[in-house]
């Protein structure tokens, strides 16, 4: 559900479900016993039970009415399970899947149960001219395959008083958002570009972006920094949504700092006169206000009675001049109004015209924000920004695996308390075993296959696991026992998207075992969600090649691709290669002191602050003691495992502008200090990249390897090089961040010469120079200085 869904130009839509989950809640969050009604098992049970009632019974029906109320129309709409006729006459069936045994559900546990199929079988009794509708509520229990049935009968002036209750509890929502929707489109309209002039590239980015959304299409762009990314697609996709082509905005991104950049562009675009609500989504335990993310009424007083004020929280920020749903807005009125800060960050997304927040809200299928994207079609724009980091992170959220140990000590932790428990978790503690038998010598398990036996045994151990959870939630919080249920739900949902993309891999560690159903290709269910909306803007000042960002994130063929230049002066930027040094792993310990010289040459150019990269950190420690050997008068520090914000911090503030001597910054490529740092001026005049970037060899790379080979030809490419280059061209950025910056980088690695290599340099890499001795880096080094 979206406000702006709710509003037409001369109606208001009444989305059931949501609308009478919004309306009629009450009580308490309480999330102890989450696995109790398992959303994403349900669909294969919902398409059981209505095949099993045959040609009788119509499955999913879809319901639209328009409504008078008052001085509105109201359009009416749903879905209701399935509708059959018995001797008393028509029947709407809500079907519920549940894992809470059927004996503690009782007729009137679920009140929103029964308002969602009453406003079914009214809009349903007045098209079919019916007196009177029956309405069947139907538990039916995942495990046990049992359902229990609760019937009721109503007359339609029983169903239209309801209706017409409901509808007077909404409408002050329903007015607002009405008059705040036009309220908007009017400012869109006389709202123009916010800065003077648009920089190089910028115009042309926004206004393909602009006809993209208005054609339904996807757009994937490589755009260099400096360009404003962040305003060339919020700016047009703004103007699209105030013309009715997009109903919501969401900004998706990677990192905090990146949604601070996005919202101080709404912030730019409201101090020009720009109507538009925004709100920016927070984590959970980092929002929440209590010491411990305990979301249950016993331990955290905004947790109890919340759904009893929440509406109200709501609608006094909704009457509020505040258009930005900050952090601090929403603290401020959730302890206001003594409701959670998180739910109530979510509620107000419904209310919002743009949404800023991570990558997981819109693609996690465990996280994801169902109130938007369960839908099969929404008039929605997705911006994701930084999308290179996109391909690791669907990976990561389409994955999921378990663990032994946890379950060999919770076994033995339950055996006297809880014997069912603990024989649940020894059956999955014995499957695992088994499961390492067929490992073998090598240590690792590939197939492209489930484990079928697997999931009666966890489901087992997800109905034992809560019960107990019922009866013992105070002590179940924060235990292994709860860390592993949520892990055997999270791998159930996974099971569910399990096809030729995914492959089942199995790892051993001495008595651990790890099985995991690893996500190899992402790409089909991103797409899933692209299909959702009504565009996507997928950009990054790195993304190539295009066409295998395009392909891995979901894009179809006929998608646009972009690819755009520097807009900064070319003469502002060195490029050196040297590519005479081989930094592959064989012969590596030869390289070791040639690296150091070349650092050393490259750094004593010029007084300044530089970074070095290296492709691990036993590499970088190997040239930086050889570097402290032979040039210990230069100044270093060296990035560290482990390091905290706080020493990210500290480490970045080494590098002022005002610096008496050179500082020299080790670090490694694709971590912490090679993306997402942003150090102007003179911060930063120089950039060493030792190696491609290519990832370590692993299991898991090669299964990658094997399928891209496979299915793209192009194997070692996906799983290797182009993630590699990726590092480098990050790292590489980080040199020119404005237009007045001037800086080099240097490029060692003989890979970095060959045509494979060359044909994925940006536009702006154009005018590169090799470097064959110190005497010519020195050369060129004082030659682009001196000028």
């Amino acid at each position: 559900m979206n406000r702006d869904d709710l509003v037409l130009e001369d109606k208001i839509k009444f989305p059931i479900r949501q609308m009478v989950e919004f309306i009629l809640r009450s009580g308490d969050i309480d999330n102890r016993y989450v696995g109790r009604d398992l959303l994403w098992m349900g669909a294969a049970a919902h398409r059981k039970i209505q095949k099993g009632y045959g040609d009788a019974y119509t499955a999913e029906v879809h319901l639209k009415m328009d409504v008078p109320f008052e001085e509105y129309t109201v359009e009416m709409t749903g879905r209701a399970d399935g509708v059959y006729r018995d001797d008393k006459g028509f029947v709407i069936d809500e079907i519920k899947t549940t894992m809470t045994p059927l004996f503690e559900i009782e007729e009137n546990t679920y009140p929103l149960h029964w308002g969602q199929a009453m406003c079914y079988a009214y809009i349903y009794g007045t098209e079919h001219g019916a007196d009177h509708m029956g309405i069947r509520l139907t538990y039916y229990h995942l495990e046990t395959e049992e359902m229990v049935y609760y019937k009721r009968f109503y007359n339609m002036g029983q169903l239209k008083d309801f209706i017409h209750d409901l509808l007077e509890k909404y409408m002050f929502f329903g007015r607002l958002s009405k008059e705040w929707t036009q309220t908007r489109n009017a400012s869109i309209q006389q709202t123009d570009f916010p800065f003077g002039k648009y920089r190089k590239g910028q115009r042309e980015l926004a206004v393909n972006a602009y006809r993209t959304i208005v054609g339904s299409r996807n757009l994937f762009v490589e755009a260099p920094t400096g360009i404003g990314k962040t305003m060339s697609t919020i700016f047009p996709t703004v103007k699209a949504m105030g013309e009715g082509f997009v109903t919501k905005l969401f900004y998706l991104t990677a990192k905090t700092i990146t949604r601070q950049v996005a919202c101080e562009a709404f912030d730019r675009l409201q101090d020009k006169g720009l109507r538009f609500k925004v709100t920016s989504l927070t984590a959970k335990d980092k929002i929440c206000f209590c010491e411990k993310t305990i979301c249950n009424p016993d331990y955290c007083r905004y947790a109890k009675g919340h759904l009893d004020r929440i509406n109200g929280a709501i609608r006094d920020l909704l009457e509020s001049r505040q258009m930005n749903y900050t952090r601090e807005v929403i603290e401020e009125y959730g302890q206001k109004h003594r409701v959670c800060p998180y739910e109530l960050s979510l509620d107000m997304t419904l209310w919002s015209d743009g949404v800023v927040c991570d990558y997981n809200y819109a693609f996690d299928p465990t996280v994801y924000l169902r109130r938007f994207f369960s839908e099969d079609t929404n008039d929605y724009a997705l911006l994701i920004d930084e999308a290179h980091n996109l391909v690791d992170r669907a990976r990561e959220m389409f994955s999921a695996s378990i663990e032994k140990s946890p379950f060999s000590f919770l076994e033995k932790a339950f055996q006297s308390e809880n014997k069912q428990l603990a024989k649940a978790m020894g059956d999955i503690n014995a499957f695992l075993r088994n499961v390492r038998k067929q490992c073998g010598d090598k240590g690792y398990l590939v197939q492209n296959e489930r484990f079928e036996d697997l999931v009666p045994i966890l489901n087992h151990f997800v109905a034992a696991c809560d019960a107990y959870l019922k009866e013992h939630g105070d002590e179940g919080e924060e235990t292994e026992l709860l860390n592993a249920y949520f892990s055997v739900l999270g791998f159930l949902k996974i099971w569910d998207f399990y096809d030729e993309r995914y492959v089942s891999f199995v790892e051993t560690y001495g008595s651990e075992v790890i099985l995991k159903l690893f996500c190899v290709d992402p790409s089909h269910l991103l797409s899933q969600t692209f299909q959702k909306c009504r565009s996507a803007l997928v950009f990054s000042a790195t993304l190539t090649p295009l066409s295998y960002y395009r392909t891995i994130l979901g894009g179809k063929e006929d998608d646009r691709t972009m690819k755009l230049s520097s807009p900064f002066d070319e003469n502002n930027l060195k490029l050196m290669v040297n590519g005479k040094i081989s930094t592959r792993f064989i012969g590596r310990e030869e390289s070791y002191f040639p690296i150091a010289r070349q650092i050393a040459d490259f750094v004593q150019a010029k007084k300044g602050n530089y970074l070095v990269y290296f492709p691990s950190y036993q590499y970088m420690n190997e040239v930086l003691k050889l570097f402290h050997d032979n040039y210990g008068h230069i100044r270093t520090m060296a990035q560290h495992n482990g390091m905290s914000e706080a020493d990210k911090e500290n480490f970045l503030l080494r590098f002022d502008g005002s610096n008496a001597e050179t500082l020299v910054g080790f670090a490694v490529l694709g971590g912490m200090f090679s993306e997402g740092i942003d150090l102007k001026g003179d911060r930063l005049i120089g950039t060493v990249i030792v190696g491609v970037g290519l990832p370590q060899i692993n299991t898991q790379l090669d299964i990658i390897r094997r399928y891209f080979a496979k299915s793209e030809g192009k194997g070692y490419e996906y799983a290797y090089q182009y993630p590699g280059m990726n590092k480098v061209l990050q790292a590489a950025g980080r040199v020119i961040r404005s237009e007045e910056d001037k800086g080099a980088v240097l490029l060692i690695d003989d890979r970095f010469m060959t045509k494979s290599y060359t044909e994925l340099y940006p536009v702006h890499w154009g005018r590169r120079t090799a470097v064959n001795s110190s005497e010519h880096l020195r050369r060129y080094l004082k030659d682009f200085w001196d000028h």
